[in-house]
């Protein structure tokens, strides 16, 4: 709450420094909104989706292994000599392990994965939100969730994401390159006059970028 009242009383001090005859636009957009809707989200929560059910037989498979060793302890582990109850001790111990590290080390990946494409398509989204806000002239685009309260018609969501879908790039490539840019309605972004003046392009917007999810929301 705190960081909505500084980002709140920051668009104040800018808003009272720019000139009284500058005509002032602002717009905003609701970020994980687009990374749910967008092509690439839906693409990417699809795989991941995928990914998950293939996982999680897998580790099912596992489980189920684990239990049977230990319910074959408790059933018929007195009747055993010492030998073939160790034997079989040594079994669950190490099956046991082998899916618990199997466990942490796939919800590690999804996670790492999760990051990824999030990342990347965030980074996509930032480049078409600077391009709307430089080609319609506003003078701040900011995100939904770092202000108190916007009217529903500065909110360019439905924009953002329309845009992006008519790309139909590679996720994380926006803003790579000058070669075959074209405007939003084509295959590429050009470079903004403040790239191409040297200002470095936004991959992300803020730390927060690394909270959303494109995946599991």
């Amino acid at each position: 709450m705190r960081q909505r009242f500084f980002i709140g009383a920051l668009v104040s001090l800018l808003l009272t420094a720019i000139p009284a005859r500058a005509e002032v636009k602002l717009a905003y957009v609701d970020v994980q909104r687009a990374l749910n809707e967008c092509d690439a989200g839906k693409k990417a929560k699809g795989e991941f989706q995928g990914r998950v059910e293939t996982l999680e037989s897998r580790l099912q498979r596992q489980q189920n292994e684990v239990q049977s060793l230990k319910d074959e302890i408790e059933k018929k582990g007195m009747l055993m000599n010492p030998d073939q109850r160790q034997s079989l001790q040594d079994q669950y111990v190490a099956k046991l392990k082998n899916f618990e590290r199997d466990y942490k080390d796939s919800k590690d990946e999804l996670q790492r994965k999760d990051n990824e494409i999030t990342a990347k398509i965030v980074h996509d989204l930032a480049q078409v939100i600077r391009t709307i806000g430089e080609r319609d002239g506003y003078t701040m685009v900011m995100e939904k969730g770092s202000i108190l309260w916007g009217t529903p018609a500065i909110d360019v969501t439905d924009q953002l994401i329309r845009s992006y879908n008519q790309m139909h790039v590679q996720i994380g490539t926006l803003g790579e390159s000058t070669r075959g840019g074209v405007g939003l309605g084509g295959g590429g972004v050009t470079r903004s006059s403040a790239e191409q003046a040297g200002a470095r392009p936004p991959s992300d917007f803020g730390s927060a970028a690394t909270k959303r999810s494109t995946i599991s929301k």
